[in-house]
C-alpha cells in the first residue's frame, strides 16, 4: 500500500514492488504472494472509499501492463495536499504577498502528525521516499522562517525554529535561520550560543567547519549589525 500511495497516479511495476518486499531474492511464490497484497488493498479501499470491489478494480487501484497503479480521483492524500499548499505558498511569497505565502505554509506543515512512512518497512524505493518527503518539509520550514523574519515575525519564527533545530542539530542553514531570528528579537548571547553550539557538533561529529555563511553570520552579530544579518 505505502509503495502505491508514494506513487500515486503511476504504475508501479511488479519488479519494483518485488525488489521493495523481498530485495534481490524473491521467493518462488512471490508474485501470487503479490496478488493477494493487491487483493487485501482493494479490500481496504472498498471499506474506505465505499465503493463495490468492480469499482476499485476498475477506477481506483488499477492493474497495468506489468504492474498496478493508484489514482488518485477518488481518494484524498495528505502528502499531495502539501505539496500544493506548499507550491502555492511559495509562489505568492514570490510574488510579495507575504501574509498569505506564511499562511499557506502553516497550512502545508499543519499536515504533518509525525515522520513520514515512520511505521511502513521499508526497502530502497521507500527509504528515498521518506527521505524526499523530510526534505521538502524541511525546505518548507525554511522558507517560511525567512518570510517571517523578512516580515519581522521573528517571535513566531523563533517559536517554531526552536522544535526543528533541536531535531536537526547538525542543519546549517535552520540553526542559521534560528540564530539570526534570535539575533533580530534582541537575543543576541542566545544566537551566538545556538552558532557555538552548531560549531562544535559540527567538528566533533563530522570533523568540519562551518561555511562562510555562517561565520559571516556570527560576525555580524557580534558587530551588531542589524542589516547583515
Amino acid at each position: 500500500m505505502a509503495m502505491l500511495l508514494v506513487h500515486v497516479d503511476q504504475l508501479v511495476p511488479v519488479h519494483a514492488f518485488m525488489r521493495e518486499l523481498w530485495g534481490e531474492r524473491p521467493p518462488a511464490t512471490g508474485l501470487r504472494t503479490l496478488q493477494t497484497y493487491v487483493l487485501n488493498c482493494r479490500k481496504i479501499l472498498c471499506t474506505i472509499t465505499g465503493r463495490s470491489p468492480a469499482h476499485v478494480a476498475r477506477e481506483v487501484l488499477v492493474t497495468g501492463a506489468g504492474g498496478y497503479g493508484l489514482k488518485s480521483a477518488h481518494i484524498c492524500l495528505d502528502w499531495l495536499e502539501f505539496q500544493r499548499l506548499k507550491n502555492l505558498g511559495t509562489t505568492a511569497l514570490e510574488e510579495g504577498e507575504s501574509a498569505t505565502g506564511i499562511e499557506l505554509l502553516d497550512a502545508a506543515l499543519a499536515l504533518w502528525r509525525g515522520d513520514a512512512l515512520v511505521d511502513t518497512p521499508e526497502g530502497p524505493v521507500l527509504h528515498s521516499k521518506r527521505r524526499f518527503f523530510e526534505e521538502s518539509r524541511l525546505d518548507a520550514i525554511a522558507i517560511r522562517a525567512e518570510a517571517q523574519i523578512k516580515a519581522g515575525l521573528h517571535q513566531r519564527a523563533i517559536t517554531q525554529l526552536a522544535a526543528v533545530t533541536t531535531e536537526h542539530t547538525l542543519h546549517e542553514g535552520l540553526q542559521a535561520q534560528y540564530a539570526r531570528a534570535l539575533a533580530l528579537g534582541g537575543r543576541r548571547a542566545e544566537a551566538l550560543g545556538v552558532l557555538r553550539t552548531l560549531r562544535t557538533r559540527l567538528v566533533s561529529e563530522i570533523g568540519i567547519e562551518p561555511g562562510a555563511p555562517l561565520r559571516e553570520l556570527q560576525l555580524a552579530i557580534l558587530s551588531s549589525e542589524p542589516g547583515a544579518v
